[in-house]
């Protein structure tokens, strides 16, 4: 498949630069929306299905959106829309973005010498045919002792904030404190490559 294949438009249905970045790492092109869900409203009992139906909440919001400004129907090429949601699992309970400072700094304390994981879904639309898939990639993250100083550095700075369970890998401060990643680093970021790659093949 070309990278910038014409026959195709790809909307990334996130703010995140994280996920733009590697959307871009992957060769594509695309424009972005993202839209507001109450994640708090979408309960499931298993992870797995929690973060799947966080990512279809997000392009059923986009594609609304969509259609109440007509963009995309009279298009002769077709649209193909990925929207992603990220969970942390630690000791079997879900975690989303931290509440505040506090409570990231306590998810942090927790992962000190121990180790959490990541569920992160894809859903992708292809808004010409009406094809709709998601699944989910799967990260084990295992941590050495996090000094308190590190952790509060961390908190300070406040990009733990905005990513689910107030756990990244990929900052210089916590990388010499991540032991081991079984998995990928970009599915921890929000974007599992390969996962997006099969579904995007699927979707055109």
């Amino acid at each position: 498949m070309e990278a910038n294949s014409s026959s195709f438009k790809i909307i990334l249905g996130s703010s995140s630069v994280a996920r733009r970045k590697i959307l871009s790492e992957m060769g594509y092109e695309f424009t972005i929306m993202s839209a507001d869900i109450d994640e708090k409203a979408i309960r499931k009992e298993k992870p797995e299905e929690l973060v799947v139906a966080l990512a279809e909440a997000k392009a059923d919001a986009i594609i609304s959106n969509l259609q109440k400004n007509h963009t995309h129907e009279e298009e002769a090429d077709s649209t193909i829309l990925i929207a992603a949601d990220t969970v942390v699992i630690y000791e079997g309970v879900i975690r989303e973005k931290p509440a505040g400072k506090e409570e990231a700094r306590q998810f942090m304390k927790d992962y000190s010498g121990g180790h959490a994981a990541t569920l992160g879904s894809v859903f992708v639309t292809n808004l010409k045919t009406g094809f709709r898939k998601g699944e989910w990639d799967r990260v084990e993250i295992f941590f050495h002792e996090i000094p308190d100083e590190v952790i509060d550095m961390l908190v300070e700075e406040g990009n733990v904030l905005n990513v689910a369970g107030g756990l990244i890998i990929e900052h210089p401060l916590i990388l010499p404190y991540v032991k081991k990643v079984v998995g990928t680093t970009d599915s921890v970021m929000g974007l599992p490559k390969a996962l997006t790659e099969k579904l995007l093949k699927e979707a055109i």
